[in-house]
């Protein structure tokens, strides 16, 4: 592997290490790095390329023949930035959404908007069609933000099915897996296996991950080979609509205690700065809020630049 190659794969590894980073915050996705940074439908391909087929291909011509199937190195690089910085900043976001959660989700807004803003452009947005899966994306967004976090029982087959959700979720621009897991009741459980290396948890978990992301990985590729501009369309609307999730300035109106008895949040609001600090009698931090929101714009275009420039070289 030549200079050239290994620069490639180290830029996806980095790509990876984004993904997983933004995996780890609940309301933001991993997939939505991907798209922005140009690897999307590559990561869709390479994922739907693992069918029974490559069992006879194994037989045939041997693993490296397989390994090329499914674009192996780019996969390799790819998951283990993803996995890398899961483990390296779980700990380190966790933290800085504890005592800067309003600057944690401004930076995040701004990436978002940003990122909203740069594929909205891309799109036929004078087509009917267009417009109607635009305004489908951002009112199921808008639904699923409205979702009431609940409790369910810690068990092998709830454990796998919260990992078959949360990675649907990863790969869908817009919402995260982390934050599914928190509607579920399962955020803090799997941070803690994480945190705790639980590898009873983090297997079942694991094994949940790979089967969805197989099943929906061809969904989704298939929608955007037959469907392209309306399927682009309600990803973005998707995105979009997002943004209702990450606003920083949200007023609780009622909450619950967990298992852990912790007390959470269950109903909340959007508010105006201003309304946060008369409602809540916390400093909005407004000024800071919006230098993050600003950084994370700034990181878009950071982004969407690799990404050109890799699709240019390639």
């Amino acid at each position: 592997m030549g200079w050239g190659a290994v620069k490639t794969y180290l830029l996806v590894f980095l790509k990876g290490m984004a993904m997983g980073a933004a995996d780890v915050v609940p309301g933001v996705s991993g997939g939505t790095i991907a798209f922005i940074t140009g690897i999307y439908e590559r990561f869709l391909r390479a994922l739907k390329s693992f069918t029974p087929a490559l069992f006879p291909l194994l037989k045939r011509e041997g693993l490296t023949a397989v390994w090329r199937r499914v674009d192996g190195n780019f996969l390799l690089a790819l998951f283990g930035g993803i996995l890398f910085s899961i483990a390296a900043l779980s700990h380190v976001i966790s933290l800085a959404l504890l005592h800067y959660p309003l600057q944690v989700w401004g930076f995040f807004c701004g990436l978002i908007a940003a990122s909203t803003l740069y594929l909205a452009r891309r799109l036929d947005l004078f087509h009917g069609q267009t417009l109607v899966a635009l305004a489908l994306g951002i009112l199921a967004a808008l639904l699923v933000a409205v979702l009431k976090p609940v409790d369910v029982p810690v068990n092998a087959f709830t454990v796998l099915g919260a990992g078959a959700i949360a990675i649907c979720a990863m790969i869908l621009p817009g919402v995260s897996g982390s934050f599914l897991l928190l509607i579920m009741g399962m955020y803090p459980v799997i941070v803690g296996a994480v945190t705790e290396l639980n590898i009873k948890i983090l297997m079942l978990f694991l094994c949940g991950c790979i089967a969805g992301l197989l099943v929906f990985s061809h969904l989704l590729y298939w929608l955007i080979q037959r469907f392209r501009r309306p399927t682009l369309a309600v990803l973005t609307g998707f995105l979009g609509g997002s943004l209702v999730i990450v606003w920083p300035w949200k007023h609780v109106l009622e909450s619950r205690i967990n298992r852990h008895g912790e007390e959470v949040p269950l109903v909340q609001e959007n508010v105006w700065p201003w309304a946060y600090q008369a409602l809540t009698g916390q400093a909005s931090g407004w000024v800071s809020v919006l230098l993050c929101t600003a950084l994370g714009a700034a990181l878009l275009l950071v982004l969407e630049w690799f990404g050109r420039r890799e699709n240019s070289d390639s």
